[in-house]
């Protein structure tokens, strides 16, 4: 049975109509327990107003329970011949109770439901990012301290440049993570505001109660313009978007770093065996395929939020069927960010650390500013310092002291994790993820 919401009396060209749908459906499949989540708590609302009696409020959500819990498992499909999700569900309640299944519609458009949905998905995605996010760091912070003392080469312009740490390594990593949440926490906020209730993008006639079904969905607002809601479908994505992308360039960074690092001609790490594989030719060869996926995973998911703006750019307020389409782009993002983190995650708990880089010969000048500066201690100008370790250097004279002594926040010695660490949690506990889950099992009777 073909189900479209908006159908009256005109068959359309099949052609066009594979064209207009595209992968929505497919899509949607992403969207199904929020749709089913949507409709509970905007029928729980008609009911309030009088446009569903108590009775067929409760047989409705008696069924949309079932539904819900068929696309929490998988078992949700939609049919061939059914347009999107709206449309199937709707179908299967007017196959179990009825005409009361075609009243879930009332007081809304397909335009504020998708919003809805949109929101309602990707509040739990960001959930689910936040918490792989503080697994990440906690292996980051763990290896920070546990190498704390194992001093390498730290680099610029690809030079050997001064001492650093496996600790620093480690633990830089760790604080990227943080204002990655920040951008992340910035984003839950932004899609945290319920748009249910702007219909089509102008209201609705029936006296609708937005403050209620902002509660019952756990939001912290509403989106109060009915306009400005419809205005934020592409905005919402792009900015997830841009958060999402913080973090993929902070995976990108590691996996990199470490790919160098764990080839011959540095040696500084070693990369677990089940994350590499052999040369077809080169008996020898163990690649960190792995990493060199998720760099490559990584910086395609940086290039998201340009192709969320380009798809949207330069509409005028409105609805226009052309952010159908970052559907497509966007949905998947978040399983393809997840397996990102799972992996690093998994690597870094992993990873094998050479404490003997330094006792290689070809690092000694990276000690020279420890010399220069041990030398302006004890009263030379630093100008006159410079140029003796400059002269030693190159006349083959320079004997490293292969010991640092920093002290200052943040450096060698002193790594300030216990604050990083403090500064993650106060980012996280600032999601408040409790509320959304609160209401969701309330409105569910879980």
């Amino acid at each position: 049975m073909a189900l479209k919401l908006w159908e009256k009396s005109v068959e359309i060209n099949k052609d066009i109509e594979r064209f207009t749908v595209g992968r929505d459906r497919e899509m949607d499949l992403y969207l199904a327990k929020y749709d089913v989540l949507g409709s509970m708590a905007h029928i729980t609302m008609l009911e309030s107003i009088g446009l569903l009696t108590n009775d067929e409020l409760q047989r409705l959500l008696a069924e949309m329970k079932l539904i819900y819990a068929e696309a929490e498992q998988g078992r949700f499909t939609i049919e061939d011949g059914v347009e999107d999700v709206h449309s199937q569900v709707e179908l299967m309640l007017t196959r179990r109770l009825g005409d009361v299944g075609k009243k879930i519609h009332s007081g809304r458009s397909r335009n504020d439901q998708v919003l809805l949905d949109l929101k309602l998905f990707t509040r739990a995605q960001i959930k689910d990012i936040a918490e792989a996010v503080q697994q990440l760091f906690g292996v980051l912070i763990q290896q920070s301290e546990a190498y704390k003392d194992v001093l390498m080469p730290g680099y610029t312009h690809l030079q050997v440049a001064m001492p650093s740490s496996f600790g620093l390594w480690f633990g830089a990593y760790a604080e990227s993570l943080v204002d990655d949440m920040m951008f992340l926490q910035a984003a839950y906020r932004l899609c945290n505001r319920n748009p249910l209730g702007s219909a089509a993008g102008y209201g609705s006639s029936f006296p609708l109660n937005r403050t209620m079904t902002t509660e019952l969905l756990g939001f912290d607002s509403m989106n109060y313009n009915v306009v400005y809601a419809q205005m934020g479908r592409g905005k919402m994505e792009r900015n997830v978007a841009f958060a999402l992308a913080s973090i993929a360039g902070t995976l990108s960074k590691l996996a990199f770093d470490a790919c160098l690092f764990n080839s011959q001609n540095f040696g500084f790490v070693k990369l677990p065996d089940d994350c590499t594989t052999g040369s077809s030719i080169m008996p020898h060869k163990k690649n960190p395929d792995v990493f060199e996926l998720t760099r490559a995973k990584c910086n395609k998911l940086q290039a998201l939020p340009q192709q969320i703006m380009m798809i949207a750019n330069n509409l005028p307020s409105g609805y226009f069927r052309d952010l159908q389409i970052i559907k497509e782009v966007f949905l998947p993002a978040f399983d393809e960010l997840k397996d990102c983190l799972q992996m690093v995650t998994y690597i870094m708990h992993e990873i094998k650390v050479n404490k003997h880089i330094l006792d290689d010969h070809r690092y000694d000048p990276i000690f020279s500013v420890e010399e220069v500066n041990r030398l302006a201690r004890e009263g030379m100008p630093f100008r006159d310092a410079y140029k003796k370790v400059g002269l030693e250097i190159e006349a083959g004279q320079f004997t490293p002291v292969k010991e640092v002594h920093h002290t200052h926040e943040g450096s060698i010695g002193n790594l300030c994790n216990d604050r990083i660490t403090a500064l993650m949690h106060e980012v996280t506990e600032g999601f408040h993820f409790e509320r959304m889950e609160q209401a969701e099992k309330a409105l569910l009777g879980r």
